[in-house]
């Protein structure tokens, strides 16, 4: 998880290709011999539903892996697919996506388990959140969200997927703290995915949604939300350049969130290896580059052993994150 924007170091990790004949010579070893399972914590329709669905439509056309599928097993904050995974405990046809909120979670109490408990495999892109609201609401910018929460805390209900303490709830955090507003006392609805929250949104049974760029920027040309800031440090590029960030609007919401996928706990080294390679060719396809510029993604990659590397180093950057937000676990 990365506060103030803090990029992957591209080029350096790109050095991982030269290892790619000895990832070669370990994925020798063990391939799938079974339909792999991809595995969501969440309900269909959320950002790690559509990437898992664009990975395994990715590998099914290239052939990369024949046959996979997209397993969804929501609720507990994701906990429930977890323990899904936990069930096939060094089988590698078993993978899931994987978000900052597995280190989230484990910190603010709400999961006994975090990376350690499974086997991270890569990072293959990054995303930014937005907050929104409908179309037709009285709310035409962040400054007017501003004045009716500094006017009445309790008037509006902000609502995100899929966990406390995820990006969107960081974020969210982090622009009511800005105001000199307590995150805790805040109307908050959490849902099981993003598909869900979006439709309470539509509906205007909540007020305020805290989500990915790719998730409502179609419903924000069309009218039907409004978005009023995104969480980048600069502009951004393409479509998104149109978005004020919440930084040049006076908050100092700051963040963006990483997508990828873990297997389960105790996978041989050629296991990994086969994951490695079939990712690091994903990453540089034609097929995946395309997905990423439409879904608004950002396509930096990591792989298994770098991907560990930078777990170590956000979970100690997480826990002052959710302790300056008032949200870290007694004890954790």
């Amino acid at each position: 998880m990365f506060n103030k924007i803090q990029y992957l170091k591209m080029p350096a990790i790109l050095g991982l290709a030269t290892l790619l004949a000895p990832l070669e010579a370990h994925a020798q070893a063990w391939k799938p011999s079974k339909t792999v399972e991809l595995v969501v914590g969440s309900a269909p329709g959320g950002s790690p539903d559509i990437m898992a669905r664009v990975v395994q439509t990715i590998f099914q056309n290239t052939g990369l892996v024949p046959n996979a599928t997209v397993i969804n097993r929501p609720g507990a904050a994701n906990t429930i697919g977890w323990a899904y995974m936990n069930q096939h405990t060094g089988d590698a046809h078993y993978i899931a996506t994987i978000s900052p909120a597995l280190i989230g979670n484990r910190l603010m109490g709400t999961s006994p388990l975090n990376y350690t408990h499974f086997t991270p495999l890569n990072i293959i892109a990054r995303e930014f959140v937005v907050i929104t609201v409908r179309g037709d609401s009285p709310i035409k910018t962040l400054a007017d969200l501003t004045a009716q929460m500094k006017k009445d805390s309790q008037s509006l209900t902000f609502a995100f997927a899929t966990a406390r303490g995820n990006h969107n709830h960081i974020v969210m955090s982090m622009y009511l703290k800005s105001i000199g507003i307590d995150p805790a006392k805040v109307k908050t609805v959490i849902y099981p995915g993003g598909g869900p929250a979006m439709t309470a949104m539509l509906g205007g049974h909540v007020d305020v949604y805290v989500a990915s760029p790719r998730s409502m920027y179609h419903l924000h040309k069309e009218g039907r939300a409004r978005i009023l800031g995104i969480s980048a440090e600069r502009r951004q590029t393409g479509p998104l350049a149109e978005l004020p960030t919440f930084k040049e609007q006076g908050s100092d919401a700051v963040f963006y969130t990483w997508r990828g996928f873990m297997g389960v706990k105790n996978l041989t080294p050629a296991q990994v290896a086969y994951w490695d390679m079939t990712f690091e060719k994903l990453a540089k396809s034609k097929e995946w580059l395309a997905e990423t510029e439409k879904q608004f993604w950002n396509p930096s990659y990591l792989l298994s052993a770098a991907f560990m590397k930078q777990l170590e180093i956000e979970e100690k950057q997480t826990r002052t994150i959710l302790a300056n937000l008032g949200l870290l676990a007694p004890g954790r």
